[in-house]
């Protein structure tokens, strides 16, 4: 794996081998990759693993024709032949007229922001395995528990470099520790599963062990002998384990190409009430240690703290070049690729903002209510907004969490869901994407 210079550079080489090639506009995108772990289950190591790789991407225009190729050997002679074959792939492409680099006002000049994603500290084996069995045994020792699906910890670092022949050439790094456990409680047909998991950039970010371990098993025993409830209407909390995906849906909605191809159930929306007054929805890609925290976009567009929804206001779509073309905006810095393909819009350290009233006063809202803690299935439709999913979770009565429920699905359409949610107070940056508990007032509630 490259150093970030040594990755920038080489990316700036291939783009210039490209425009002397004939290309009209180029980029090049550097990604590597090295981590290791070690997984363990029942106090025995079961697996132990290292793994490092480097690909480098080169998309090519001939005015407005343009094609991608990678490879992970960065060898000369293979980069001679990277381009070629992109070059010759490119003449044959269909004409795009939204095809083409980001406005080069809006790259990312001077030095990058300083985003605090580097740590410096990488454990060894030994420490990886120490890690993985105090999470396990905090786990097991959960009374209720009767066995393990596996315990892992892991540390890792990746580089990125991107250079355009629109003048952007950057590259950071990154690095990241981990845990995870599973464990089953209850025997025979009874049994259930659950699990827990952190990661961090920082070693002393990262939640303990023994923490992860207990949560874990605390959570398999609470899912012991699940009823189904009296099918219905019944006010429906979304746990921070899954209301994250509410704003997954939100984000593939206003992504600027599902606006472009009108397949967004938010189509009509934008400067429009689409969340309840008093819901703000915030994407930072500069937050200080964020999972997603990124210096520039996936085309090398500056990036900013931006309010997608503002009191309930749907402010802005989220839109690389391409898309941005189409609707006739600028590129909003939301671009992402991987090395093989073209940029998509996709958010970085996305999150709803908390509410003002807590956990336990949304719980006690009604008198009867739901709580989701995990969703099965993919049934919705981005189109509609319609939304069917299978779950698992409790039930609330009088304020208090009470018997698990499973093999149950829940329904309703998201125009609705946003516009009724409220968010709790107890929002917690955990993940690249963090939202509070949510309260959706009414969901129809069945049998899986």
């Amino acid at each position: 794996m490259l150093s970030p210079d040594k990755a920038r550079t080489i990316a700036e080489a291939l783009v210039e081998r490209g425009i002397a090639a004939g290309a009209t506009a180029a980029d090049a995108l550097y990604v590597g990759q090295g981590s290791s772990g070690v997984q363990v289950r029942l106090g025995e190591i079961e697996g132990v693993s290292r793994s490092e790789g480097e690909e480098i991407g080169l998309r090519l225009f001939v005015g407005q024709r343009s094609a991608t190729a990678a490879s992970s050997d960065l060898s000369d002679e293979a980069l001679v032949t990277l381009v070629e074959r992109c070059l010759a792939m490119a003449r044959e492409a269909p004409e795009d007229p939204f095809a083409g680099l980001a406005p080069g006002e809006l790259l990312q000049r001077g030095d990058l922001p300083f985003l605090d994603v580097v740590d410096g500290c990488e454990p060894d084996s030994i420490a990886l395995r120490a890690r993985a069995l105090q999470a396990e045994k905090a786990a097991l020792a959960i009374p209720g528990i009767t066995n393990s699906g596996g315990a892992g910890a892991s540390t890792s670092a990746s580089i990125v470099a991107l250079a355009t022949s629109g003048g952007f050439s950057g590259s950071y790094r990154t690095t990241g520790h981990g845990c995870s456990v599973s464990v089953i409680a209850g025997e025979g047909a009874a049994m259930q599963r659950d699990h827990a998991w952190h990661s961090a950039h920082h070693l002393d970010d990262l939640e303990s062990a023994a923490d992860i371990g207990r949560r874990a098993g605390e959570r398999a025993v609470k899912r012991l002998n699940p009823t189904r409830p009296k099918p219905g209407k019944y006010p429906v909390l979304f746990d921070p384990r899954v209301s994250s995906t509410l704003l997954g849906h939100f984000c593939g909605a206003i992504s600027g190409s599902a606006i472009a191809r009108k397949t967004s159930f938010l189509q009509d929306k934008l400067g429009q009430a689409v969340f309840a007054s008093g819901v703000t929805i915030v994407d930072d890609p500069l937050r200080t240690r964020g999972l997603r925290s990124r210096p520039f976009d996936g085309e090398g567009v500056r990036v900013a703290r931006q309010e997608l929804v503002s009191n309930g206001m749907l402010n802005q779509w989220i839109a690389e070049s391409a898309s941005a073309r189409q609707l006739g905006i600028q590129p909003t810095g939301h671009a992402s690729r991987g090395v093989g393909g073209a940029p998509s819009a996709s958010p970085s350290n996305l999150y709803l903002a908390a509410g003002t009233r807590s956990r336990d006063d949304l719980l006690a809202t009604f008198p009867e209510a739901v709580l989701i803690i995990e969703l099965i299935g993919q049934g919705v439709n981005p189109v509609t907004g319609d939304y069917s999913r299978g779950a698992v979770g409790f039930m609330i009565r009088g304020g208090q969490i009470s018997e698990p429920v499973s093999k149950i699905t829940i329904a309703s359409n998201l125009v609705d869901m946003f516009a009724t949610l409220e968010p709790a107070s107890d929002l917690e940056f955990r993940r690249g994407i963090d939202a509070p508990t949510l309260l959706i007032p009414e969901m129809t509630v069945g049998a899986a």
